[in-house]
């Protein structure tokens, strides 16, 4: 199986905040957040807390909404020179192998730790920090469909 793909900017910026809210302890701290907030506002409004506590709540909520998601997937994406190239993934029986015109890398499945899938790509785990994304843009359904078949086959949770 085989596909040709370059990066569009505004999905792989969204693919990077998928990133980030799979992450658990990023969804901790987001939670723990919002119930601060949530807990200052009523408080604030039942008149038993001043309102700092509520302005930092909000405060804190709006710098961690803008971290994650505008400030951190900007960032990665204009750091990493690998999505402004074009590619050639070749899924194989023993490996998977991509290519540039720079040359080529490839992977032993079990080099994969996980995989999951957003809208525009699958993304394809190493470890919790490295992955590499495959855009779904330019495959057809049946596609899709087979590659599914073949990372849930060959990319075992471990």
């Amino acid at each position: 199986m085989q596909h040709s793909f370059s990066y569009e900017r505004k999905k792989v910026i969204q693919a990077l905040r998928y990133h980030f809210v799979q992450r658990n302890e990023i969804r901790v701290l987001i939670i723990l957040v919002n119930v601060f907030a949530i807990v200052s506002a009523v408080l604030f409004y039942m008149k038993k807390i001043r309102p700092e506590p509520f302005l930092l709540g909000s405060a804190i909520w709006i710098m961690l909404m803008t971290t994650f998601w505008y400030l951190l997937p900007t960032s990665i994406y204009k750091k990493a020179a690998t999505f402004r190239d074009s590619f050639i993934i070749d899924f194989r029986d023993d490996e998977v192998r991509l290519e540039n015109e720079r040359g080529y890398t490839h992977w032993q499945w079990r080099q994969f730790s996980r995989f999951f899938e957003s809208p525009h790509f699958f993304h394809l785990y190493f470890d919790a920090k490295s992955f590499f994304l495959v855009p779904k843009e330019g495959m057809s359904e049946e596609f899709k469909h087979d590659l599914r078949g073949v990372l849930n086959k060959k990319i075992s949770v471990k």
